[in-house]
């Protein structure tokens, strides 16, 4: 399992610890280009541009071998209409919360915590 702190955003954006490019999630999800095209156009996942290419990086949490974690959608909706870019939302997600099972929204949301998640990302998009 991925360490929270392993994928926070780090002030050096070359990093890429905890990050997948898209040939890795294609690799770890065995879906082709095209439909990891259509899971970052529809928004069921997000990334940040890192590494020397500044190439599009998706936190490996927010990945199932089956592809993305269902309950992101929502949660990346709530967020990004409440006004938060998606570097924001990746950092909120990884953010270390010990009042929530498993001690951030991502690993609540990977525990089956969507409820408890999406009340509190409305808290905070409001």
């Amino acid at each position: 399992m991925v360490n929270d702190s392993d994928v926070t955003p780090a002030p050096d954006d070359n990093d890429t610890t905890g990050w997948l490019a898209v040939p890795d999630i294609m690799e770890l999800t065995g879906a082709s280009l095209a439909q990891v095209k259509t899971w970052l156009a529809d928004r069921e996942l997000i990334g940040a541009r890192r590494g020397p290419n500044q190439a599009l990086y998706v936190p490996e949490s927010f990945l199932t071998q089956e592809g993305p974690l269902f309950p992101l959608r929502g949660t990346f909706t709530v967020l990004s209409d409440g006004g938060y870019s998606d570097e924001e939302i990746i950092a909120w997600l990884h953010e270390p919360d010990d009042t929530l099972q498993g001690g951030s929204a991502i690993a609540s949301l990977r525990e089956g915590n969507k409820t408890e998640v999406r009340r509190r990302a409305q808290e905070r998009a409001m």
